[in-house]
């Protein structure tokens, strides 16, 4: 969106919009008249076609004109601003119909003669509106383009997640989405949304653990002009964002418990007050809260409230960290490459068996999102291409005084000219590979194949074996 606001007021009375544009280019919009709906959308459709589009981010759109009136043109209005808020004006008589334009779609409306700072805190508000939809119309189409990165994967825990997001998202159930940092708890909560009846209203999130308390309830709830110092005008809240769309109460864990009491009334009776307001508001907002910590356990402890946890957690879903799903870590890197190497103008053809052999070894504490930051590192890093373990970090390693597994050295520094590596995973590509497979089958033949004993033998995961098992053709074996 332009920094500049424009509204359109529609309305057959040339005195009524004189008065409107003289407030509101007061307040820094820059105001077209329209004196007809008909008028209005001959402009419309006459700024449509202009090379660069230029539409209002609001129209004020009288109900009663001559021709066609408000509730006819509103649809039309709306689709040749391309969604742009319509504030309706109406006469005190005909406030049933505004009603019913905001039932159609209208965002609000105000009875004349409107007062001028309830009409400028209402445009204020659409704008905001409009602002956040526009937002997370581009968060959508972010999200679309990544594929669903972190959702990526063929195991069992993924499957499962998928399924309770299929089921999940089209109802009006809360949402307890669980799991540890970086393992892409928003995601799936933009996949519910997605997939539910709100798709096509806005997904609004707000970071619990990035706000202090006396910030976060205004954040939440809203707060009308005078409610404290500085607040010069009215300010919708999060919720009050969120009408007709998901709203996302992010590290939900971290809640201080005075406001955990305001959001359980808000919860149970879907309705807010803005701070400073002696007026609920009804709110129409489908809840997902997400946490990496185990709101049972702090329940127990005394610092969640047990009401609010049972309000929230009507389903659950929990995202398993990396380490329980690393058979899908060479998808994963596949996809996510394909995203980095865009992003960074850097194409890498492959990854070299020893480069995902490192990635297999290490237990990933970030999740998925410390394996992006890994690969991007290496992307940026690599002088092939073709991706090799000392372009990751040295945590991803195990430092450079790690413990070699299976008797192979350290990884050394890159020499000057790096010698060819193989592009493809077989144990016919080198005496390492090799080696690596004979150690496997030495400690497999040690413990009668059993898989959990053999990987402890060799000090590695046992996802980390079933994948070398396969990688070596091993897996008629045990």
């Amino acid at each position: 969106m332009s920094d500049v606001k424009r509204v359109l007021v529609v309305d057959d009375e040339p005195g009524l919009r004189l008065m409107v544009r003289a407030v509101l280019e007061d307040d820094g919009w820059a105001v077209t008249e329209a004196g007809s709906a008909e008028q209005a959308l001959e402009l419309l459709a006459a700024a449509a076609a202009l090379p660069d589009v230029v539409l209002p981010d609001v129209v004020l759109l009288d109900m009663r004109m001559p021709g066609m009136d408000g509730l006819e043109a509103l649809g039309a209005v709306s689709r040749a601003t391309r969604g742009a808020p319509v504030v309706m004006l109406t006469a005190y008589g005909t406030v049933g119909s505004a009603v019913e334009a905001m039932k159609r779609g209208a965002f609000d409306y105000l009875t004349k003669p409107a007062d001028n700072e309830e009409m400028k805190a209402v445009l204020a508000k659409a704008l905001e509106y409009r602002r956040l939809v526009a937002e997370n119309a581009s968060l959508r189409e972010e999200a679309a383009a990544r594929s669903d990165t972190d959702m990526v994967g063929q195991t069992l825990a993924m499957q499962q997640v998928r399924e309770l997001v299929e089921q999940a998202g089209p109802s009006e159930a809360t949402v307890l989405i669980t799991g540890e940092s970086g393992t892409g708890k928003e995601l799936v909560a933009q996949a519910l949304h997605r997939v539910s009846a709100r798709a096509d209203g806005p997904m609004i999130k707000v970071n619990i653990a990035a706000l202090p308390g006396e910030l976060l309830e205004s954040e939440l709830f809203g707060y009308v002009r005078g409610a404290f110092t500085g607040a010069n005008r009215d300010k919708p809240g999060r919720f009050q964002l969120a009408r007709g769309g998901t709203l996302l109460l992010d590290e939900i864990g971290e809640m201080d418990m005075a406001l955990q009491a305001k959001l359980l009334r808000v919860l149970q009776e879907r309705m807010v007050e803005p701070l400073g307001s002696v007026r609920s508001e009804d709110v129409d907002v489908r809840i997902l809260a997400s946490t990496n910590r185990d709101l049972a356990a702090e329940v127990a402890a005394g610092r969640f409230r047990e009401d609010l946890y049972f309000r929230l957690n009507v389903l659950e879903i929990r995202i398993p960290p990396l380490r329980e799903r690393m058979d899908d870590l060479p998808l994963l890197v596949s996809r996510l490459l394909v995203r980095l190497s865009e992003k960074n103008r850097k194409p890498v053809r492959d990854v070299s068996p020893r480069f995902l052999d490192a990635l297999m070894r290490h237990d990933w504490p970030g999740n998925v999102r410390e394996l992006e930051n890994a690969l991007e590192r290496a992307l940026i890093l690599s002088r092939t291409d073709s991706l090799r373990p000392d372009d990751l970090p040295p945590q991803v390693l195990g430092g450079p005084a790690a413990a070699p597994r299976f008797g192979f050295p350290a990884v050394a520094p890159r020499p000057a000219s790096p010698p060819p590596e193989p592009s493809a995973p077989t144990a016919s590509h080198g005496s390492l590979d090799e080696a690596e497979r004979q150690a496997i089958l030495a400690a497999l033949d040690a413990n009668n194949g059993h898989r959990q004993k053999t990987a402890d033998a060799l000090g590695i995961s046992r996802r980390a074996l079933q994948y070398k098992i396969r990688k070596y053709g091993l897996a008629t074996r045990g």
